[in-house]
């Protein structure tokens, strides 16, 4: 061989190792890895809370915080203690009545019980359901203000809080020792709406019943828990900080049944033209984002634009044709560990929605079973252990001081993928169950829930006027 064809053959060989070293530096820069690795000791829920640094950003603000957890109002000395059997059959319950009012087939669904033996009260199908929501923000009402905590809900379209008319004009005595009952009397700016007020008039709800007396215009409103808030419209400062007070309408609920002792009612936050966002669209743009943290934690609801993430990626809002109030969204891709599922574009047309209220994302059961598939071939070091409730891809970890967990990542309209946080992959059960945190629907045509548990840490951006969603990573830090 020649000298040139020599020297030739050197700066090849130079060229292409360069070229691995420089592909493995910048892979290595881009800081693009596929798994979480965790220490498992830091899966179990603290009893103590830790403040955030944007919880107080904007006088538009509030706190939002997990009502089981660390941070809860209503949290006791002792360490924290989550029913997971409850919270996961109550959210079974809220995922029927959303597929029952989106398919508009009740009759077919009356007697049924789900692939997971998860029975459906015949009597509650056509219900709403509230129990499963789990983050809560206080609300100042009235003057001077009542700070009562509510159940965050997207898919709510009326706010409301318990009610007492007592003490002042009644012969009611009031029970000072229940401070999430609102008691009307106390408020200077209170008023009720009249039944032939434009409000009472033009209101329509597919989940909210009209029963208005001679004066009052009155709601009904039954959940699949069979609980139930009855009572009236009404009209009242709501304090978001001292310096942000606006006069909004909303529920005051004269008698609530089996409603959870951990909240006074619902913050509504759906595209209903009595939601919160929509009364305060001119104030705050008709914009509001919000961070769900983990149960330790302090995240916050935020009115307008401030605070918003310069790198959010957005995705158009699809409009659900028999429930035009929830946010619809178009998932169009799932990856794991890097590597994207081949799901049929036609798996997943089914449509899909967002739900502050819905806490484990459903599937269609196809795209599910791909999710489960390539998830188990990358946790397949891990002993695997009995399915519980809605989970049927569960490990043990003892035996570990960490665990790699694959990434998943959705794709949705408008070229927008967004990774979700290790929370939003990994349930813990107990210190033997730690398990795959989705779940597939019953039938192939129901629509995808992405639920709470995969929103937990991510800012997520309503921005109602652009007609989009928005997420952006660490959205709570």
């Amino acid at each position: 061989m020649s000298f040139i064809n020599k020297l030739l053959n050197i700066i090849i060989l130079c060229a292409y190792l360069n070229r691995g070293f420089t592909e493995g530096a910048q892979e290595r820069e881009s800081g693009k890895v596929e798994y979480y690795t965790i220490q498992l000791s830091s899966l179990s829920p603290s009893s103590s809370c830790v403040h955030s640094s944007k919880e107080y950003d904007t006088k538009s603000s509030l706190r939002v915080v997990h009502k089981h957890g660390a941070c809860s109002p209503f949290r006791s000395s002792e360490s924290v203690k989550l029913d997971h059997a409850d919270i996961l059959r109550r959210d079974q319950a809220r995922v029927n009545s959303i597929h029952s009012k989106l398919t508009n087939n009740l009759e077919d669904q009356l007697t049924q019980t789900n692939n997971r033996g998860i029975p459906v009260k015949e009597e509650s199908k056509s219900k709403d359901e509230m129990g499963s929501g789990s983050y809560i923000a206080t609300i100042g009402i009235g003057t001077p203000k009542h700070n009562q905590p509510l159940l965050l809900d997207t898919g709510s379209d009326l706010t409301w809080t318990k009610c007492r008319q007592c003490g002042r004009y009644t012969s009611t005595t009031c029970d000072s020792k229940n401070k999430l009952i609102f008691n009307p009397s106390s408020s200077t700016s209170f008023n009720i709406v009249s039944s032939t007020s434009p409000v009472c008039s033009d209101f329509r709800s597919t989940d909210i019943h009209r029963d208005c007396s001679v004066t009052r215009c009155c709601y009904r409103i039954d959940y699949n828990d069979n609980s139930s808030s009855n009572g009236y419209l009404a009209e009242d400062k709501f304090t978001i900080k001292s310096a942000d007070v606006f006069t909004g309408i909303f529920g005051c609920s004269e008698h609530d049944v089996k409603i959870n002792e951990k909240t006074a009612g619902v913050l509504s936050l759906s595209r209903h033209v009595l939601s919160f966002p929509s009364q305060t669209a001119n104030k705050y743009n008709n914009v509001f984002s919000y961070c769900f943290p983990s149960s330790d934690r302090i995240g916050y609801l935020t009115f307008g634009s401030t605070g918003i993430s310069k790198s959010v990626k957005f995705t158009p809002i699809i409009t659900l044709p028999n429930m035009p109030y929830l946010y619809g969204l178009d998932i169009v891709g799932i990856s794991v560990g890097g590597t994207e599922l081949e799901i049929p574009s036609t798996v997943l047309n089914t449509g899909a929605i967002i739900d502050s209220g819905t806490v484990i994302t459903r599937l269609p059961p196809k795209a599910y079973a791909s999710l489960r598939s390539a998830f188990k071939e990358n946790m397949k070091n891990y002993k695997t252990t009995s399915a519980v409730e809605l989970f049927d891809t569960c490990y043990d970890p003892k035996g570990f001081d960490t665990m790699s967990v694959p990434k998943v990542s959705f794709s949705f309209g408008g070229s927008t993928t967004v990774e979700l946080g290790l929370n939003g992959i990994l349930y813990p059960l107990n210190a033997s169950h730690v398990c795959l945190a989705f779940a597939g629907n019953v039938n192939d045509g129901d629509v995808a829930i992405f639920g709470s548990v995969q929103q937990m840490t991510l800012q997520v951006v309503y921005d109602r006027a652009g007609g989009r969603i928005g997420f952006a990573q660490n959205g709570c830090s």
